[in-house]
């Protein structure tokens, strides 16, 4: 059998595995468990926040024959056909490859039918907002009355591209990035559940990388079980995933701070050989300087506790002033820098004639 990545191999089966995103959990459940599910459910949110494994476990809770406050029980014939892929009654359709008027006609015609076997027929169409205008306004009837046996689950990055007399049918859900604690105690638990010890530095690395999202989370901690060692260190992550320590980051700032050219000089070497990109590295700075001013306040944000000790080392030796004029410098700076690297040649060419 092939290799599973960790992303599919860990992924949540029921509400109760789901990592963060408990308000939209509870709402769900309670749906459920009163019978007031809506027909047609929006989920949106940036990349890898949940948005089609939750529409994936509410199939399952739909059909589910538990009793409802135990659904989805992911024991049941019904839970196990779509947990392996094998339902007839679940449709999942990717709005990116099957964007046209044509995909949602044949759609159309074949939610006509009862479902096989199963109570309910549900379709669940991921990144939707690539869908035509004609492929959308093909579906407003039937989203307004779909048939009773039914349901409809969209999930979307860009929930802006899709019309409004679409988004008005829809009942809908914004999943949030998930914390960093949140984020932290997942991999902690996947690295023991998978054999490796992995130090908190490290794991604090990845989980700032992953930036909210878990599966980008769990693709680089799939990584670095790859690399080998069943001990794995700060020090590898940097090395294996190509990242600045923050050490070098903030013997840059000190030397920033303190007017240090050979302190400046020799970080910005040594950073430069990880051949990191210039955008990340000013993104990286900017953060760091961020942090700083704002280990400087009575309570500090909780995403900074794990690294309190080190950030509070420093502020103590600046003032309040001093970070805040660093900070605006490198946005005054960079920021222009970072807005031009986003934009299309075509975006540049046009900018240039005005």
């Amino acid at each position: 059998m092939s290799y599973l990545v960790l992303a599919r191999k860990s992924r949540p089966q029921t509400f109760s595995q789901v990592v963060g995103q408990r308000p939209v959990v509870r709402t769900l459940q309670n749906s459920i468990l009163r019978n007031r599910v809506a027909h047609a459910i929006l989920f949106s949110g940036v990349r890898g926040v949940g948005k089609t494994t939750i529409a994936r476990i509410m199939a399952k809770a739909i059909n589910c024959q538990a009793e409802p406050a135990e659904r989805p029980c992911d024991r049941c014939p019904s839970c196990r056909e779509i947990a392996s892929g094998t339902s007839f009654d679940l449709t999942e359709i990717d709005g990116a490859s099957n964007r046209g008027i044509q995909e949602i006609r044949e759609l159309k015609e074949k939610i006509k039918f009862l479902p096989s076997s199963a109570k309910h027929r549900i379709i669940i169409i991921d990144e939707v907002h690539m869908l035509t205008t004609e492929a959308f306004n093909a579906l407003l009837k039937t989203l307004e009355e779909p048939p009773a046996h039914v349901y409809f689950m969209f999930a979307t990055t860009e929930i802006h591209k899709i019309p409004v007399t679409i988004l008005s049918r829809c009942q809908q859900y914004e999943l949030k990035r998930i914390s960093s604690d949140e984020l932290y105690a997942h991999f902690q638990k996947l690295a023991a559940m998978e054999g490796f010890e992995i130090e908190p530095a490290a794991i604090s690395l990845i989980v700032r990388e992953a930036a909210g999202s878990v599966r980008d989370g769990l693709s680089l901690l799939d990584q670095m079980f790859s690399f080998g060692e069943q001990r794995i260190t700060s020090k590898d992550v940097v090395e294996v995933l190509g990242l600045v320590s923050r050490e070098v980051l903030f013997r840059l700032t000190r030397g920033l701070l303190e007017g240090s050219p050979a302190a400046v000089f020799s970080s910005l070497a040594e950073i430069f050989n990880y051949g990191l990109d210039i955008k990340r590295f000013t993104e990286d700075l900017m953060a760091n300087f961020r942090s700083l001013l704002l280990c400087t306040m009575e309570s500090p944000a909780a995403t900074l506790a794990r690294n309190l000790e080190q950030f509070k080392e420093y502020v103590n030796l600046y003032e309040r002033k001093d970070l805040s004029a660093f900070l605006d410098f490198c946005e005054e700076r960079f920021l222009p820098l970072l807005d031009s690297s986003k934009q299309t040649p075509e975006k540049k060419a046009r900018k240039s004639r005005q």
